[in-house]
C-alpha cells in the first residue's frame, strides 16, 4: 500500500468522527448564540445598529431575524439534518460576522460584537477584535469542511454505510 493511500485511507477513517465533532462544536456554538440573543431581541437590534452597516429598518429585521436563525442553524447542525446546507448556511454567516467586525475595527467604532447577546457601544479599548475574528475563522474552517464531508456520526440525515469504524475501500 503506498503511503498516499494510506494517509487517504486514514483520513476517510478519521473524517466521520472530525465531522461530528466539528457538527456538534459549529452547531452548539450557533444555538448558544442564538440563545442567548433570543432572550432579548431589543439588545439585539442595538448590537446590530452599533455596526452602522444597515439602514435602520434593516437592522430592526436582521436583529430580530438573526437568533432564530441561528438557533435553526445550530440544531440542524447539531442533529445532523441537511448538513452540508446547515454548513454553507454557517459558513455565509461566519463569513458575514468576520467582514462586519473587520469592518467596525477598520472604521474605528468601539462596540461589542453582540455575538453571544449584548452588543452596542464599548469604552475605547475595551474591543476583542482580534479575538472574534479569529474565533469567527475557526468556525468559518470548520464549516468548510462540513460542507466538504458532512457525513458524520450520529447524524439523521446520512445513511452513509459508516459502521463501527469500517470503510468500504475504493472501486477501482
Amino acid at each position: 500500500m503506498s503511503s498516499a493511500t494510506e494517509t487517504r485511507t486514514r483520513l476517510d477513517r478519521a473524517a466521520p468522527w472530525i465531522s461530528t465533532v466539528l457538527r456538534l462544536v459549529l452547531g452548539g456554538v450557533l444555538l448558544v448564540a442564538g440563545g442567548l440573543k433570543v432572550i432579548d431581541p431589543q439588545t439585539s437590534v442595538q448590537a446590530v445598529r452599533a455596526y452602522q452597516l444597515l439602514p435602520d429598518g434593516l437592522a430592526r429585521i436582521v436583529g430580530w431575524g438573526l437568533p432564530f436563525a441561528e438557533i435553526a442553524l445550530g440544531l440542524l447542525l447539531i442533529v445532523g439534518l441537511f448538513t452540508r446546507v446547515a454548513a454553507i448556511a454557517a459558513g455565509v454567516l461566519m463569513v458575514v460576522f468576520i467582514v462586519a467586525v473587520t469592518s467596525a475595527a477598520a472604521r474605528g467604532l468601539s462596540i461589542d460584537c453582540g455575538c453571544f447577546g449584548g452588543g452596542g457601544q464599548v469604552a475605547p479599548g475595551q474591543t476583542a477584535y482580534a479575538a472574534e475574528i479569529l474565533r469567527d475563522v475557526g468556525l468559518l474552517l470548520s464549516a468548510v469542511w462540513l460542507a466538504w464531508r458532512p457525513e458524520s456520526r450520529y447524524a439523521i440525515d446520512h445513511d452513509d454505510g459508516i459502521d463501527d469504524g469500517e470503510i468500504e475501500e475504493d472501486e477501482q
